[in-house]
């Protein structure tokens, strides 16, 4: 298999195009439910052909995972100890919706990694995301401290986040029905963001 920095054109076009073939296959399947053939023909590509790039249906989908979690947990690392409380907590909440927005096929195969148990990325949820998390709860409770935010659970606060916004990603059909084909995020932003105001507020 080619690495990246000896890749050529082509090379990088057809790894891409599998990666993104995968996404599809892998967040409408599951990774029990998904098959190399399946992606092969997504992308357009022959099995063998696709195997020359990745061995097995399992390094696609760490390689997909691994470029997701990174991208997933932008958001958090970018929350600023040293600006407006209210302020970084609602652009991360934003931000979290947003992606629900624009990235609903990475948040269900993110979904469907966890509900297997994670068996892919549990070394990454144990200490990457742990540390993160355990970092920016600090943050949180130092702001609770100073009164600038009310006091809650931190922890607790950001899995509501995750919840509240991820909801409209992973439950797409079922949000959409209940709205008779009403665009949920036109509702979702402003709803979302009194309730954190109010909840926040000291």
């Amino acid at each position: 298999m080619p690495t990246d920095r000896s890749a050529t054109r082509i090379q990088k076009k057809n790894r891409s195009a599998i990666l993104e073939a995968a996404l599809n296959v892998f967040s409408a399947h599951g990774f029990r439910g998904a098959t190399v053939d399946q992606i092969a023909s997504e992308a357009g590509l022959s099995k063998p052909n696709l195997l020359y790039y990745f061995p097995s249906k399992e390094a696609i989908h760490t390689a997909l995972l691994s470029g997701l979690l990174e991208t997933w947990l932008a958001p958090l690392h970018d929350l600023d100890q040293d600006g407006d409380p209210l302020q970084e907590i609602l652009s991360y909440v934003h931000r979290k919706l947003e992606m629900s927005r624009e990235l609903p096929r990475e948040s269900r195969l993110f979904a469907n990694e966890l509900v297997q148990g994670a068996p892919r990325i549990q070394d990454a949820l144990s200490n990457d995301l742990k540390q993160l998390v355990d970092e920016k709860s600090a943050v949180l409770t130092k702001w609770m401290d100073d009164g600038k935010i009310a006091r809650l659970h931190p922890q607790h606060l950001i899995f509501s986040i995750w919840a509240l916004t991820q909801h409209y990603a992973d439950f797409d059909v079922q949000v959409r029905a209940i709205l008779d084909g009403e665009d949920p995020f036109k509702g979702a932003e402003p709803f979302i963001d009194t309730l954190y105001r109010k909840l926040l507020a000291p």
